[in-house]
């Protein structure tokens, strides 16, 4: 049986990883204009995807996500060619679509998270 905060441990690592996701967009945005400027990503849906196992029972495989090495990590994408001059491999375009992107993850994640509290709340309440 699943740990009734399994599921709330999991969804706030994943919220946390997209609030850095937005920090770090924030950053390549304001950096649209500085040479030699490379482009920050984040990467963590790879890492929980290693952690999410491909069994039947998803709580038992919820329950055994290691929460202490699922971290967001920050990194360089020199992985884009620069078409500019100045070095800088920054498209505003690009970077307002993931903002986006990651606003509208973070919001259902919070949505997500507020519908676990009410749970846990109402089930706590009848015990």
């Amino acid at each position: 049986m699943a740990n009734m905060f399994s599921y709330v441990d999991v969804l706030g690592k994943t919220a946390d990883a997209s609030w850095t996701r937005m920090e770090v967009i924030q950053d390549n945005i304001a950096n649209v204009s500085t040479p030699k400027y490379k482009r920050k990503d984040v990467q963590f849906e790879s890492y929980l995807a290693a952690q999410i196992c491909d069994g039947d029972n998803l709580n038992e495989c919820v329950d055994n996500i290691d929460l202490n090495s699922l971290q967001a990590t920050t990194y360089v994408d020199n992985s884009q060619y620069s078409y500019r001059y100045d070095g800088n491999n920054v498209d505003i375009d690009t970077e307002n679509s993931e903002m986006a992107k990651t606003q509208i993850r973070y919001q259902t994640l919070m949505e997500s998270l507020t519908s676990e509290y009410s749970r846990i709340k109402t089930a706590l309440s009848k015990s």
